[in-house]
């Protein structure tokens, strides 16, 4: 595979990968301003995409990146998009308002990038705890109403924005809500939401690549954005620690290697349009390459085809809604 590296940009690939991005229609989730989602969409931007979808819980933060993306670019199309992942009616209500457009007949690729980390214990309105509602359950719900649209493409993607902080946990199928709060740990519950991104991937890859579609989950890196703006960056993160020092992660000892947000998202823009990855569906990727579970941290609770085929039940259960392919 071409060798790039952590010091990759989304920009330098938005380059190399024009053939493949012009002229195609992406949606982004989650693009507030300085996020990795908006560093995704200026990037793509700059190799005339035919439309770019930008989606997010706040209207003005998204105008404000849609603005953002024109103001270089203002022959690039955008549309917003009102979404709460958090809220299984507000993805629908999104997803039907995408299925309106007649002057949108396809997507080509989805980046499902929204998330949130280390919050506070709450459950969504459907009585979810809020990691695995808004990171995995909404994005699962949005992806299988969308499918319409995608597998209309020539050669539709799929794209988690996952963590290497899976290794914090695996899918907790019998006590996903911690007991009521009861054993509630905010990196672990982070840590489920991400291994759920990436079992996702495997999921739709089993699932779907009969009909065309490529699914793949990314580490973005460690990248300073409002993702972490509730936090303390030393005492909170010194909790991350001795919960890695106590698992036995690598990570505990190790010092955090920061990217900047074009570096954050090159391995997403890698994923949505590197030709290289066609033939490594389910794949999960950092670096802007695929991971190597040798000597980088992918934990096999998150590859598994059995967890993944186990997350899919329990998803349609919770979204109430089966999509058999």
């Amino acid at each position: 595979m071409t060798p790039y590296n952590s010091k990759t940009t989304a920009s330098e690939l938005a380059s190399d990968f024009t053939p493949s991005i012009t002229g195609k229609t992406i949606l982004i989730t989650g693009v507030s301003p300085s996020g990795i989602g908006a560093a995704t969409s200026a990037a793509i931007a700059k190799a005339s995409p035919a439309l770019i979808i930008l989606a997010g819980r706040n209207p003005s933060k998204v105008s404000t990146t849609a603005a953002d993306v024109a103001r270089p670019y203002p022959n690039v199309p955008t549309k917003t998009l009102k979404l709460d992942l958090g809220s299984l009616q507000s993805v629908r209500d999104a997803a039907s308002e995408v299925d309106s457009w007649a002057d949108v007949p396809v997507i080509d690729v989805l980046i499902n990038n929204a998330g949130i980390m280390a919050v506070e214990y709450g459950l969504s309105p459907e009585g979810v705890e809020t990691h695995f509602a808004t990171n995995h359950l909404g994005h699962f719900l949005l992806t299988n109403l969308l499918m319409g649209k995608l597998l209309k493409a020539e050669a539709p993607r799929v794209v988690n924005v996952s963590s290497d902080g899976h290794r914090m946990g695996a899918v907790r199928f019998d006590d996903y809500n911690f007991d009521g709060g009861k054993t509630y740990n905010r990196w672990v519950a982070y840590g489920q939401s991400k291994t759920a991104n990436m079992l996702f991937a495997v999921s739709l890859a089993s699932k779907v690549a009969a009909k065309g579609l490529v699914a793949l989950s990314v580490h973005p890196g460690v990248i300073a954005t409002n993702l972490a703006d509730h936090l303390d960056g030393n005492e909170d993160f010194a909790e991350l620690k001795a919960l890695d020092q106590a698992q036995g992660n690598k990570e505990g000892w190790a010092e955090f290697e920061w990217k900047s947000a074009d570096q954050g998202a090159a391995t997403s823009v890698f994923a949505a349009f590197s030709p290289e990855l066609k033939e490594h569906n389910g794949a999960y990727l950092q670096d802007c390459h695929i991971a190597d579970p040798w000597t980088e941290t992918v934990k096999s609770w998150a590859t598994s085809p059995i967890e993944a085929e186990r997350l899919w039940r329990l998803s349609e259960k919770l979204v109430g809604q089966e999509f058999p392919y």
